[in-house]
């Protein structure tokens, strides 16, 4: 008897413990549908987005018929995106298109896709540390800037047309950017004829960015440590003509750079592979 006693007193508090936790698993008060909506933005107007989430994944899941039920679904594309959940607010957007296609608001669920797609990959340590955005992956700009696209050949007349455009002019001149960075990356491991494709690149697809002149001088550049003086004069000339300001261009149009690599100063494995080994 006294063992069992003991046993009884010494389980007591793990008894109160499963009482306890069964009390918390009980499930909350049923709101009405309105009332979930009501709370959910008044989350979302306190700036309160991970409460504002759980309000309106409720009310969806509650009342998936209901009158608010295709407004909850915009809002929560809204509330994981301020939430900083980006990946949930891309899925949110593609199952409201899927959907709803034909919805009256379904452009903003277009351009929050296009948002969405270029944020994913930028979590908390991107935000607070101070990074720059060629040098990242550039495939979510990519992404963005089709989905973009998509949004302003669909609905030109959309009120979001405008931003997304502007914002694609900005995603056109990173992944430029981007491209040039590459090239000087190529330029630096003397790999002059990779970046002389990468400078072509640059001018046949990013015309009217700010690499466009630099992608011609990355081509000059490749093209006389290559020795194609025929080539780099060529190109020299298109830059002189179209972009006679360019700041690496003398009085006399000529291109002031750091002067062409010496061969003696490259290995023979180096000047076969083109720069890429050695």
């Amino acid at each position: 008897m006294v063992i069992l006693r003991t046993l009884l007193i010494l389980s007591l508090p793990f008894l109160l413990f499963a009482c306890s936790s069964a009390d918390k698993k009980k499930p909350s008060q049923q709101l009405s549908e309105q009332q979930y909506y009501e709370d959910a933005q008044q989350a979302i107007n306190s700036n309160n987005y991970i409460v504002a989430v759980e309000h309106l994944q409720e009310l969806e899941s509650r009342f998936p018929f209901g009158r608010y039920a295709e407004q909850s679904q915009l809002d929560l594309i809204y509330t994981y995106y301020k939430s900083i959940d980006y990946g949930a607010a891309l899925a949110a957007c593609a199952r409201f298109i899927r959907l709803h296609p034909d919805h009256p608001n379904v452009d903003y669920a277009y351009y929050m896709k296009g948002l969405s797609s270029y944020s994913i990959d930028r979590g908390l340590l991107a935000r607070f540390l101070p990074t720059e955005p060629s040098q990242r992956d550039m495939q979510p700009a990519k992404t963005s800037f089709s989905q973009f696209n998509t949004l302003v050949n669909k609905f030109p007349e959309s009120r979001y047309s405008h931003d997304a455009r502007q914002r694609m002019i900005y995603l056109r001149s990173l992944l430029a950017e981007n491209e040039l960075y590459v090239a000087e990356y190529y330029m630096k491991r003397r790999a002059f004829l990779a970046a002389a494709n990468r400078g072509r690149f640059i001018v046949e697809n990013y015309q009217n960015t700010p690499s466009a002149p630099k992608g011609l001088a990355m081509m000059i550049k490749a093209y006389r440590n290559l020795d194609l003086k025929d080539l780099a004069d060529d190109t020299l000339q298109i830059l002189a003509s179209n972009y006679p300001d360019y700041e690496e261009l003398n009085s006399s149009g000529e291109l002031i750079y750091e002067t062409k690599v010496r061969n003696d100063e490259r290995s023979w494995l180096n000047i076969l592979t083109f720069g890429l080994i050695g």
